[in-house]
């Protein structure tokens, strides 16, 4: 079982590699914008989480799922930002961009919290988070032009264009860094073979997700570890391998807007794909019971105090970045007790 594991693991996050260079290769074949390209290639590089949770979801396994969307958003704020701090020697950051990254971000965390802990329906938790997700996917897909006419201050304008440049030039260099490791040369353009390539890759993301997540399940009951800790920390921690290759990637490089937009939106679509949507659509009743709610708690405690931080100080130091795997070292210390 823990070969199947492992084996499911390789499979899904290899396959996720492949999705993310295929699909953006089709979308300059048709003419994609950038930012809906940008978010598209997100969803790849997050299928291995989004599909493991909706797995244990579906199968009852509430805990396990509500982990494995929590647990990675807070693992990915200790490695994307806290890791990449430390290996990159600090990440320095614009306040505007931070300010347009974690508004939606933070927002996204308290509706999370709510629905987690019972005072919220998960279906108006999903409409919440939309009614903030969806302004910033709109104007993020517009063009520079149309977005120069938007009634903001003009001293944050500079601010919201850095910050949707730095999204899209985000995923350019995960597919950089993906193909650089495969000795892949880049297309711009796609052809049929893409569309089945990436066809291909979906569905085993899907079923290598899947059949991770089961095994996973199993091995938990066989030796009796917790769902939540099975969820949020094993589960959790073996999806969000890309993602932390990608940020570590960007830090080094330097590209402190492009590391932050990365963690950000990686948290955000977790949430909503991984767990309002498909908690909505199966009409579940979220319980605060098993440690979810404490998750829950260090998801918002952590995005707030990672961005104010952030804000306060236009950066995260390599001590600051210390300081955040600490916090997740105390969040899995927590969960474990």
């Amino acid at each position: 079982m823990l070969a199947v594991f492992a084996v499911c693991a390789a499979i899904s996050l290899a396959a996720s590699a492949v999705l993310i260079v295929r699909i953006e290769r089709l979308g300059h074949r048709f003419g994609v914008t950038e930012a809906v390209l940008g978010l598209a290639a997100a969803v790849a590089a997050d299928a291995p989480e989004i599909t493991s949770a909706v797995t244990a979801l579906v199968r009852g396994q509430r805990d396990v799922g509500v982990g494995v969307i929590l647990g990675a958003n807070v693992f990915q704020l200790a490695a994307l930002l806290g890791l990449g701090a430390v290996v990159a020697g600090g990440i320095v950051l614009d306040r505007r961009v931070v300010a347009f990254e974690g508004a939606a971000a933070l927002w996204i965390a308290l509706v999370a919290l709510a629905v987690v802990g019972g005072g919220v329906a998960p279906s108006l938790g999903l409409i919440a988070a939309l009614l903030i997700f969806v302004p910033y996917v709109v104007v993020s897909s517009m063009s520079a032009e149309r977005r120069a006419r938007l009634p903001i201050p003009a001293r944050w304008r500079g601010g919201v264009e850095e910050a949707i440049q730095e999204e899209v030039e985000s995923m350019d260099a995960v597919e950089e860094a993906i193909e650089e490791a495969t000795g892949d040369l880049r297309v711009k353009v796609g052809s049929r073979r893409d569309g089945l390539v990436a066809a291909i890759a979906l569905l085993a993301v899907i079923a290598a997700s899947a059949v991770l997540e089961w095994s996973a399940s199993s091995l938990g009951k066989e030796w009796g570890i917790p769902d939540i800790v099975l969820g949020a920390i094993v589960i959790a921690g073996v999806t969000s391998v890309p993602n932390v290759v990608a940020a570590i990637y960007l830090a080094r490089k330097g590209r402190g807007a492009a590391t932050l937009s990365e963690a950000m939106n990686s948290n955000r679509i977790n949430t909503l794909v991984g767990f309002l949507l498909p908690a909505t659509l199966m009409g579940l009743v979220i319980s605060a019971a098993g440690g979810a709610g404490l998750l829950a708690i260090w998801y918002v405690v952590m995005t707030a105090g990672v961005l104010g931080f952030a804000y306060l100080r236009k950066g995260i130091s390599r001590i600051a970045g210390f300081g955040i795997i600490a916090v997740y070292v105390v969040v899995v210390i927590t969960l474990i007790r």
